[in-house]
């Protein structure tokens, strides 16, 4: 299938939503219902606007204590990912993501490549979800085993996506008013602990800035572990043709808006909790540091705030943040099949609720599988997430540039040229210096989607994706 030139589409192009796929060879198979609210909910729901509750003795040992500076650095850092995004989703505003992107900015052997690799984040997110939630609540309630809540998690999310992504927008909201609650109450209990001066904490800038201990050596490594907690809000681009009207504009500005929201929320409840234990510059390994977020909570309110926070933060990742994952990988796995790179019955759509409902299904059945295989074994599925998301995304900076600069010949340097280049640096060098088991774990993941890109080149099989010159 080869395509017209709409990748060059300027503003003030038609954004009709059958017009646009249309232009792709594409016909409008999924039902366009979401508005930027749902988009920006959506990403919002995705990243985990508490997600430092599980991972913030990490992040404050890695930081020194500052905490609050680690989620500044990787909200800068990971902004020109984001505004990367924005541009190819405004070029090609069609599901797929990344897989789309470099497809059609490059070609669609390097695309097919890009989506492999996200794959790789997409398919095990869900699993990994599942099997950390499974951990938290059977420390709460050891009686249920992990593996039950891991079946209990998937059932509950397999059944809302397949119920249409209009199900899937109003849990979103009901999770994130649930999640922004509990929050709050942290907030609002810790700073009047502070007020207190409870533990010995008092107001003071050290959460955010402490001069005496930054070095380059600090900030990179707070760079590294700051723009792996934002991974998510790329998801939102999965929704595309799921976009009221067409959509063209309004997935790269929930992108960016998303990204911006949560990394505020990011650093509010980091500040406030890095407050709560003054003079501290680490914990101890091991459930000390695990904890490290609950303990501060039961400083900051007792016994009650603390099991709030751990119930809340388990259910968000389990089954909130599992559920627009699960969406976004079956987007991701039907678009991949509409153009004949992966099997064809991923791309089949129900004729009622306009879902990709096979994909959905598969999904839902790897989840399982993996979540009872790899139950316990939180540090390799992280490994393995984050390989596969980053190197997604240096294609994605390739793209941009590709599209952009050498074929369209754009003179908007700072976004076609500056930004991919700066997010492209960035990524390289988290890639780079990433876990060695994330490494070897990923190559073997790129060199098994060399093969079967192979074996669909020399079959004839799949869309070219190339834009004609």
């Amino acid at each position: 299938m080869t395509t017209a030139k709409p990748g060059a589409a300027q503003p003030g192009a038609s954004d009709s939503g059958e017009e646009t796929l249309g232009s792709f060879g594409y016909a409008q198979e999924l039902k366009r219902s979401l508005s930027l609210t749902d988009l920006v909910v959506y990403g919002l729901v995705f990243m985990v606007p508490i997600a430092p509750f599980t991972i913030f003795g990490v992040v404050f040992n890695g930081s020194k204590g500052m905490v609050a500076l680690t989620y500044l650095i990787g909200l800068v850092a990971m902004l020109f990912t984001a505004l990367s995004y924005r541009e190819m989703s405004r070029a090609f505003p069609i599901a797929g993501s990344v897989y789309a992107y470099a497809g059609r900015g490059i070609n669609d052997k390097v695309g097919f490549l890009a989506g492999w690799a996200i794959l790789l984040d997409y398919l095990l997110i869900p699993t990994l979800l599942y099997v950390m939630s499974a951990a938290a609540l059977t420390s709460l309630v050891p009686a249920v085993p992990q593996w039950a809540w891991v079946i209990v998690f998937v059932l509950v999310n397999t059944v809302v996506n397949f119920l249409g992504i209009e199900s899937t927008a109003r849990l979103n909201r009901l999770f994130l008013f649930g999640e922004l609650v509990v929050l709050a109450l942290f907030v609002g209990f810790g700073l009047a602990a502070v007020a207190r001066g409870e533990n010995g904490a008092r107001f003071t800038l050290d959460p955010l800035l402490k001069p005496e201990l930054l070095t380059p050596g600090l900030i990179f490594g707070a760079l590294s572990i700051a723009v792996l907690s934002f991974l998510g809000f790329d998801g939102i681009s999965t929704l595309s043709e799921e976009v009221r009207g067409g959509g063209r504009r309004l997935v790269g500005r929930a992108t960016i808006l998303a990204l911006c929201l949560v990394a505020g929320l990011f650093v509010v409840q980091t500040y406030v909790a890095a407050l709560l234990v003054p003079g501290r510059e680490s914990f101890p390994d091991g459930d000390a540091t695990n904890s490290a977020f609950y303990d501060i909570a039961w400083i900051a309110g007792g016994g009650w705030l603390k099991v709030t926070v751990a119930v809340a933060a388990a259910l968000a990742t389990g089954i909130a943040n599992s559920l627009v994952a699960q969406a976004a990988t079956s987007r991701l796995l039907f678009s991949m099949a509409r153009d004949r790179k992966l099997p064809r019955f991923l791309a089949h759509v129900h004729p009622t609720r306009r879902t990709p409902e096979r994909a959905i299904l598969f999904v839902a059945a790897i989840s399982l599988v993996l979540g009872l295989f790899f139950t316990g074994q939180i540090d390799l599925l992280s490994s393995l997430v984050n390989f596969g998301a980053l190197f997604s995304f240096l294609m994605l900076h390739v793209a941009v540039f590709v599209h952009f600069r050498l074929r369209n010949r754009s003179t908007r340097w700072h976004l076609h040229i500056l930004a991919p280049a700066l997010g492209f640096l960035i990524i390289g060098s988290v890639l780079v210096n990433a876990d060695t088991r994330a490494k070897i774990g990923g190559l073997a993941w790129l060199a098994v989607g060399a093969v079967v890109l192979v074996f669909y080149t020399r079959s004839g099989r799949g869309a070219d994706l190339k834009l004609e010159d």
